[in-house]
């Protein structure tokens, strides 16, 4: 599967569990990067907007960990995971567990590229098998991201709350 809404672009690896989405924002590194450290910027953008984020735990750094909640229609999904490896502006490795299938993990790994004050970040979510991936695009976690990174747009612009 690949597609393309806006920028956000979007491959389901057909040889490895994996799903890569790759976007360029325009701000910087180090502020991309922040806005997805800084809990207090996360829930500001993270998810479609008609959902609300809520941050149960957050400790982000190399070893620490993380839960939050997926709030809408009355409904709450929690997510949670570790922080493996942190380098500002640079690189995140974290796992993600939706807790509603506690046995299914995903290693993820965001790179912040540098194109002279733009950023182009591209995430790799690797999962168990073939079938856990397939659950994971099918389950909407990939069209959030999309949303997520429109409302992310408009966040480091500064029409969202604020700037980083």
């Amino acid at each position: 599967m690949t597609s393309t809404t806006r920028e956000t672009q979007i491959v389901s690896d057909p040889d490895v569990p994996l799903v890569r989405i790759a976007r360029e924002f325009d701000a910087p590194p180090e502020k991309v990067y922040r806005a997805h450290v800084d809990p207090a910027l996360v829930v500001q953008w993270m998810g479609p907007r008609e959902i609300e984020m809520r941050i149960d735990h957050w400790d982000a750094r190399t070893g620490g960990s993380y839960r939050y909640l997926a709030v809408g229609d009355g409904e709450e999904y929690g997510f949670r995971g570790c922080f493996h490896e942190l380098r500002p502006a640079e690189l995140i490795v974290q796992t993600l567990t939706f807790e509603g299938d506690p046995d299914g993990v995903a290693l993820e790994k965001y790179r912040f590229e540098d194109l002279g004050g733009r950023t182009r970040l591209t995430t790799t979510s690797l999962c168990d098998s073939f079938a856990d991936r397939d659950a994971f695009v099918a389950s909407g976690m990939v069209d959030g991201a999309t949303a997520g990174y429109e409302k992310l747009d408009e966040f480091l612009a500064g029409g969202a709350g604020g700037t980083t």
